[in-house]
């Protein structure tokens, strides 16, 4: 039986000043945010920002899992969804089309680790699937970001990855699979070249790690 992780200040959401310094911040970098009150509005706002037939990528995150919105995009049957047809490939025969499928569909969707109030994402992964797609391979990025994930600065950001998501992660992992996580890949954004392509969905409630 696996023990309850312990509670910490990073599990708290931020309040609504916090939101609207990271949020003006994002913005700022070139960022494209919107501050909605709870995961059913984020859900409904997916559905009106990518568009019927694109290919979509959802990385690993328990935000979506946790919201509906892995469901929905990966079962639903109104995108071409790369998940699904990623695991029933071969992974040694199908490994080069499994690497080009994750590095550039049309959206990925998927959630940080941290955001700071100076505008930097933090993403923490284990494989790095997902990265080439946060980082510019996607034609459009959108992240869920529940309100207990902004932090003052990159290093309270990097503490976070390493105090509070870890842990969680592992007893997942653990449960799961049987092995823990590891953090081997960061990737921290903190400015998008291209207006339009990166979209932050930033909650007023708190969801996920």
């Amino acid at each position: 039986m696996t023990s309850p992780m312990p509670v910490t200040p990073f599990a708290d959401p931020a309040p609504a000043l916090r939101l609207e310094r990271a949020a003006t911040a994002l913005t700022v970098h070139g960022f494209t945010v919107e501050i909605l009150d709870d995961v059913a509005a984020a859900r409904t706002r997916i559905a009106e920002l990518i568009p019927e037939g694109a290919s979509v990528f959802t990385g690993s995150s328990e935000t979506l899992r946790l919201s509906g919105i892995d469901e929905d995009i990966n079962a639903g049957g109104r995108y071409q969804a790369i998940k699904p047809r990623v695991l029933a490939m071969d992974r040694v025969t199908g490994a080069d089309d499994i690497r080009r499928l994750l590095a550039s569909p049309d959206v990925i969707v998927g959630s940080v680790a941290a955001l700071t109030e100076t505008g930097s994402l933090v993403i923490a992964s284990g494989s790095g699937s997902q990265l080439p797609g946060y980082a510019g391979g996607a034609a459009r990025a959108i992240w869920i970001v529940g309100a207990q994930k902004v932090v003052p600065d990159l290093d309270t950001a990097l503490r976070r990855v390493e105090d509070h998501c870890l842990p969680l992660e592992t007893a997942r992992t653990q449960e799961a699979h049987g092995w823990p996580s590891v953090i081997n890949r960061l990737l921290i954004l903190n400015a998008e070249h291209r207006p339009g392509r990166g979209t932050v969905l930033l909650l007023r409630e708190a969801i996920g790690f």
